[in-house]
């Protein structure tokens, strides 16, 4: 596996999807703090950068998954795929998940009042899923699907209302900045998602689909932070040289 100084983690991941489950095991976050290198990392978390380079190599020593190498898809295509995938994902696992949240809640929030804090802060980060999906959903993607039918169709293209695609790719990531966060915090509150020895069938699977959607978010913001967004804007540079 090739690695460098220079290569980001984001980049890395970009290049090989499977290097996000080592990236994971270490504690790194490679989407919304894609933008750092192995070196940076290795010293922010104190990691020997000798065992992650390891365990790096493990993972990639066979052929990966065409069908995986999102760097390859078309924009239009890989934009779709986060729509219909990752949006849709969102959509239902949130009422699943309020409704199993209110559940503990009113059953173990006295013993465990942590589980309202978990519940505050995943109301808050499906409102603003929600909202930001909408925004990509009715503004960016549309943009980016003009784009690639602009190419393909060598028809002239006129500037968007916003100006430029970096101004709302600029809002999507700070979405996905705040996201991050929050999901940090319930991750620290439940302990990296282990309930209690006594907890119930329903907390458990409770946390078990928290830790799944948080695991869906990673890939998501992945996809867009380290693979989508870049591409879209040198697309869109592309198209004004043109």
């Amino acid at each position: 596996m090739e690695t460098t100084t220079e290569k980001t983690i984001g980049q890395m991941v970009a290049h090989d999807y499977r290097t996000a489950a080592v990236f994971e095991a270490f504690g790194i976050d490679f989407c919304c703090k894609g933008n750092k290198t192995l070196d940076e990392v290795c010293r922010d978390k104190g990691i020997f950068k000798s065992l992650l380079l390891r365990d790096l190599k493990q993972v990639t020593a066979v052929p990966a998954d065409s069908d995986r190498n999102y760097n390859d898809w078309p924009l239009d295509v890989l934009a779709d795929h986060i729509e219909k995938k990752h949006h849709r994902y969102v959509e239902e696992k949130t009422t699943q998940l309020k409704q199993y949240l209110d559940k503990i809640c009113t059953v173990h929030g006295k013993q465990h009042p942590e589980l309202l804090r978990v519940r505050d802060l995943f109301l808050e980060s499906a409102g603003d899923l929600a909202s930001h999906m909408k925004k990509e959903e009715l503004i960016l993607f549309p943009f980016i699907r003009k784009m690639v039918r602009a190419e393909k169709e060598i028809t002239g293209f006129n500037k968007p209302p916003f100006g430029t695609i970096k101004n709302p790719i600029s809002m999507m990531k700070d979405d996905h900045e705040h996201e991050g966060e929050r999901f940090r915090q319930i991750a620290e509150i439940t302990a990296n998602y282990r309930p209690p020895a006594n907890a119930c069938n329903t907390y458990k699977v409770t946390y078990a689909m928290l830790q799944e959607f948080e695991e869906n978010l990673h890939l998501h913001i992945h996809l867009e932070n380290n693979i989508l967004f870049p591409r879209a804007e040198e697309a869109e540079k592309e198209m004004y040289r043109s």
